[in-house]
């Protein structure tokens, strides 16, 4: 799988670039981007010694993998910039959100060997969620690299029917944002009890990530984890009762459902 390419250089391709290099699957000249802002090559270059392609044919030549980080509505002209014959073979990662393979595989041939990849942007910090779809064409050494690719920055959960990532996009694409409200929320309701703004968002955020930890170490369902913080009549029963006041899991869960359909509708 020698020579690994980036179609556009935003934040997800350098969290990936990151997860990439501190894994050590490839040596940093083996890494490609090409991207239509010639500065953010340059700055990528500069920080991670990666190459810069000036083309992105020349990038599609030089890699056996091509990674496709750019905006949904840029992908159809990347791809009229793709001859054929050159990604013969190669493997094609999207990270486009809500482009569905067949996008791919109109353009580039039905035996063309494309993963659709929902990543997240905790990514950012080496903890991130991916949800991978693989397209018939994908070959096993394939699927095994794109594994390990995105295992490189977190964890990788996969999809056998294609639509199921709407729902990763719903929840862990979007999820962030949710836990990030909440972290504020919690940090509001401490600084609302006379506790300093700084040291609320410290306490705030390191509880969300250990809860995090908790549930996929511990092999226990979410909701025996609760009830092992839960004493009768105690300070954590009295703030559950006021989160279920305000129907805590069901606006939960209709953000997440709300979510799910904007995607499906773009």
């Amino acid at each position: 799988m020698k020579g690994l390419g980036f179609v556009g250089a935003g934040n997800m391709a350098e969290a990936m670039i990151k997860g990439i290099l501190s894994a050590k699957l490839l040596p940093p000249p083996e890494i490609f981007v090409h991207d239509i802002r010639p500065e953010r090559e340059e700055d990528m270059r500069k920080q991670f010694g990666i190459s810069v392609s000036s083309s992105l044919a020349g990038l599609v030549r030089e890699c056996g993998t091509i990674v496709f980080a750019v905006k949904p509505q840029a992908v159809p002209e990347a791809l009229r910039a793709i001859a054929r014959e050159e990604s013969r073979g190669k493997l094609l990662i999207s990270i486009a959100a809500g482009v569905k393979t067949g996008v791919f595989l109109s353009s580039l041939g039905d035996d063309a060997a494309v993963v659709r990849a929902m990543p997240n942007t905790p990514a950012q910090v080496g903890m991130g969620s991916t949800g991978l779809h693989f397209a018939a064409g994908v070959t096993e050494p394939q699927k095994v690299w794109a594994r390990k690719i995105f295992s490189s920055f977190g964890s990788v959960a996969e999809f056998a029917r294609e639509e199921l990532l709407d729902a990763v996009t719903a929840l862990s694409g979007s999820g962030p944002a949710y836990v990030f409200l909440f972290i504020e929320a919690l940090a509001d309701g401490a600084v609302r009890c006379g506790m300093g703004r700084e040291e609320a968002l410290l306490l705030a955020a390191s509880t969300v990530e250990g809860s995090g930890r908790m549930v996929r170490e511990s092999g226990k369902h979410p909701g025996q984890l609760k009830d092992m913080v839960t004493s009768p009549g105690g300070t954590t029963a009295a703030g559950l009762a006021a989160l279920e006041r305000g129907a805590f899991r069901g606006t939960v869960m209709d953000a997440v459902f709300a979510a799910w359909q904007r995607c499906r509708e773009l």
